[in-house]
């Protein structure tokens, strides 16, 4: 039988990784909408200058 304090050392360990690695995903998931948000925005700006040139006055 395993003594009770390897048993919570072990299971905490493994909980504070899990945390990390969901903070890490976190972290990534938001650097890469954060660049997504960029592109779009930068399409969507050159479309409408585009249309603006293009439009009679």
């Amino acid at each position: 039988m395993t003594p009770a304090w390897k048993r919570f050392t072990e299971s905490g360990a493994t909980s504070i990784e899990y945390a990390l690695i969901a903070a890490l995903v976190s972290v990534a998931i938001f650097a890469g909408a954060d660049r997504l948000g960029n592109s779009v925005q930068s399409f969507f700006e050159s479309a409408g200058e585009t249309v603006e040139e293009a439009a009679p006055e």
